[in-house]
């Protein structure tokens, strides 16, 4: 802030003054005397005309008065920097007898700007030094946050600014000295024809300069600087396809004060409220520029759990922007070139991302139906199917390319452009031996998750990100509760589709065969289920491991309610996450049931492949569905007799519950013995009825308000939570598993870490057993 202000006072100086003028100020200023000083004030006075620097912190007024350390903050750096200025919004209570000051009237909200009490010039220390004093104070119609909160922050702010060019900096946005000198030369490109008309927004790269934390911050640092760079260039020329993505670009003001706004503040509708105001200004005849030769500093997200709220937040953005008008009215204004160009690069990239999602299950789910009718098995081994050869190339699968290796090619190419091509060759070496595929295939996940849960119900919302420089250890709870839908879900379901699909076709396909057509839904299903963990700094320590699990322990069996957090029970986060069923309507609920039902191809697939059943009539999957309402039935059972039965009867419900345990042993054992049940029976029956229980979760939780009043909804969260407590046992198990070795984690803080950070790591390691040490030596 100060290198860029003193630039700008250059730059100011430079423009108005003549060549005398400049020799008289070069004199004063060697001489340092009282014409300096007075020349320094001209100066000064002159930028303060020509430039403004407005920071919009709406909660500044609330922070006051709570005596926050915050305010003290903003008002040290008003001070040391005079020129700055800081609006809020002001709430007051105001009271309809002026003099009693008792009785609460209402409230009434003000748009204030504030600036630093100048200091006193005669050296004497000032009373009322380090307060802010107001500027202006405008009374507002009621409350100014009806929208999304940060284009809201700058939509009341705005009209404090004042000139005619206005550059919005985020607060993880730097500058540097030699960058402000070059923003005369920017601000000379509004006068300047680009294509047909003279630009409304000019656009600016950035320099990521967190990329040396880990190997997460290092790809993410590569994917935005070539999305900045060589992404954005090819945007604006000549597809002529760029908007404004919450960068530091030069808005021209008085073209969108006069046309809404810098950013659009409709709730949900406008979560990317950045983008509008590139669209904004593409409809209304605007001209949207991008220039390499100026850049500013930004710090984006280091750890994993930042980048997919981040990555979420956008793919939530994006959804909305498919239902919006703005796409609508650009994709019928534009011709079909520049049309294509603005859907490829911006909801088109989602929805592409969906369909490579969505083409694998499909391929998973047809592949199922060949190996379980049996006609996979046919085609294998009949000659005349053999022989065909157009059959067989429709039938071929070829193992296609990871996704995750395709993510890096724009990082090469920019690297190699500004670089080397040997750097970028190098650099991306050493990203996919920093499993820089794995990260991508997961990031995968994150946008089809949130994308299309958006269209299906819509409900997108700000997810605040932190965009901390700290990378810590997440607990397996928080990680949990983070990627439970999006990823755990959908992998164990990918990786029971792969199980069966191998199960069922070992018998005549090479396994040679099975790994070319899977070896890519294998590796997406890894990363899907362990990529939090494998990312995760001290991910595989035992210690760790050990608070990680009774902290989920207590978690998953902490009671919600009124009040209850979400990371403090999983009934809490549970009916939290529901929350989007209820606000999508009937049509929504109508598509949860439909996708829901594939779960049940599982059971009506693998019932007539068990030793037990001969005959192929439906009344075999008919008994199938017996047996879980069977199970369902004892389960409402002991739950209404466990909240029934007082204390006193406690002995007659764990009699009970034995006896229950008793009969299943007894009947699984009489089925292996009479009939000659098989290993493998047991696990097609696992198979078979455990994604069906999940099934009927997804159409109980839709179908929420009907079950509520029917009383059943108690029994459904029990069985939801034993589902919850099966799958983080299933992920908890091999992360535990390597945690034993303690190479596994020197390994991991090794690779995927930065030395000073592994150092911390180590150093941390130590206090804290020399502390464990100490108090164990005390308690002796």
């Amino acid at each position: 802030m100060m290198y860029y202000r003193q630039a700008l006072e250059l730059q100011a100086f430079l423009d108005m003054a003549k060549e005398d003028e400049l020799m008289k100020g070069y004199e004063a200023a060697s001489s340092n005397t009282e014409e300096y000083l007075s020349l320094k004030t001209q100066c000064q006075a002159m930028v303060d005309m020509k430039f403004t620097y407005v920071v919009s912190c709406q909660q500044y007024g609330i922070q006051k008065r709570s005596a926050d350390a915050r305010a003290h903050d903003i008002l040290r750096l008003m001070t040391t920097y005079p020129s700055l200025r800081v609006a809020y919004i002001d709430e007051v209570e105001e009271t309809s007898d002026e003099k009693l000051k008792k009785v609460v009237d209402r409230v009434s909200y003000y748009s204030v700007l504030v600036k630093a009490v100048p200091k006193s010039t005669d050296g004497e220390s000032d009373p009322v030094q380090n307060q802010d004093q107001v500027i202006y104070r405008i009374k507002l119609p009621g409350p100014a946050i009806l929208g999304e909160g940060k284009p809201e922050n700058q939509n009341h702010a705005i009209i404090f600014t004042r000139g005619e060019g206005l550059q919005t900096i985020d607060m993880n946005q730097d500058n540097y000295m030699e960058e402000a000198f070059k923003m005369r030369n920017l601000l000379q490109e509004f006068l300047v024809t680009h294509g047909v008309r003279t630009p409304t927004i000019l656009g600016l790269r950035e320099h990521i300069f967190t990329g040396s934390v880990s190997s997460l911050a290092w790809f993410m640092s590569n994917q935005e600087t070539s999305f900045v760079t060589i992404g954005q260039r090819l945007l604006a020329n000549p597809l002529k396809v760029r908007f404004h993505y919450g960068h530091p670009d030069v808005f021209e003001r008085l073209f969108h004060l006069t046309r809404g706004g810098v950013s659009k503040a409709s709730r949900i509708v406008n979560l990317s409220e950045d983008i509008f105001a590139g669209f904004n200004s593409t409809l209304r005849g605007g001209n949207v520029t991008h220039h390499e030769y100026i850049q500013v500093g930004k710090g984006r997200d280091v750890g994993l759990n930042q980048i997919s709220l981040f990555e979420a937040k956008i793919a939530n953005g994006n959804g909305e922007q498919t239902m919006s008008r703005d796409i609508y009215r650009l994709g019928h204004r534009f011709d079909f070139f520049r049309m294509l160009s603005c859907y490829f690069t911006t909801v088109g990239f989602y929805f592409n991302t969906l369909l490579t999602v969505l083409i694998v299950y499909v391929f998973l789910y047809g592949r199922l139906y060949l190996v379980l009718s049996g006609l996979e098995r046919e085609f294998t081994t009949n000659r005349a199917v053999i022989n065909d050869k157009p059959l067989q190339v429709a039938l071929a699968s070829q193992s296609f390319f990871q996704i995750g290796f395709l993510m890096a090619l724009p990082m090469m190419m920019e690297i190699g452009l500004e670089r080397g091509f040997h750097k970028a060759f190098t650099d991306f070496v050493l990203m996919q031996l920093q499993l820089a595929s794995v990260f991508f295939t997961f990031s995968l996940g994150t946008k089809t998750h949130y994308y299309g849960r958006t269209l299906l119900h819509g409900g997108a919302q700000y997810r605040p990100t932190g965009r901390g420089f700290v990378v810590f250890h997440a607990k397996f709870a928080d990680n949990y509760r983070l990627y439970s839908r999006s990823h755990f879900v959908k992998g164990l379901e990918l990786l029971i589709l792969l199980v069966v699909y191998e199960v069922f076709g070992q018998s005549y396909r090479g396994s040679v065969a099975y790994i070319l057509i899977t070896v890519s839904m294998w590796f997406m299903v890894g990363s899907w289920l362990f990529a939090p963990f494998l990312f995760n700094p001290s991910g595989f320590e035992w210690q760790k491991i050990v608070d990680d699990w009774t902290d989920w322990s207590k978690w998953i069996s902490n009671r919600g309610g009124i009040g209850v957090s979400v990371d403090k029970s999983w009934e809490s986060w549970w009916e939290k996450e529901q929350e989007h069923l209820t606000s999508s309507g009937v049509r929504g609920t109508i598509t949860e049931i439909v996708l829901a039902l594939r779960f049940f191809i599982y059971q009506f697939g693998l019932v007539y492949h068990l030793s037990l059943t001969e005959s192929k009539s439906f009344l075999v999957y008919g008994i199938s569905w017996l047996v879980i309402i069977g199970a369902l039935v004892i389960m409402k059972t002991m739950s209404y007799w466990r909240k029934t039965l007082s204390a006193d009867y406690q002995l007659l419900f764990r009699l009970i519950n034995g006896f229950i345990v008793v009969a299943f042993a007894s009947t699984l054992i009489t089925l292996i013995a009479l009939p000659h049940m098989t290993l493998k029976d047991i696990i097609i029956c696992i198979l078979a009825f455990l994604p069906t229980g999940w099934g009927l979760l997804l159409i109980a939780q839709a179908l929420k308000p009907f079950l509520r009043r029917s009383g059943m909804w108690s029994s459904i969260r029990s069985l939801a939570q034993y589902y919850e407590i099966i799958m983080g046992l299933l992920l908890f198990t091999p992360v535990a598993f390597l945690a034993w070795f303690p190479f596994v984690s020197e390994f991991q803080t090794r690779m995927l870490f930065n030395q000073a950070f592994s150092r911390g790591l180590q150093i941390s390691r130590i206090l804290g057993g020399q502390k464990k040490d100490k108090s164990s030596n005390s308690k002796e």
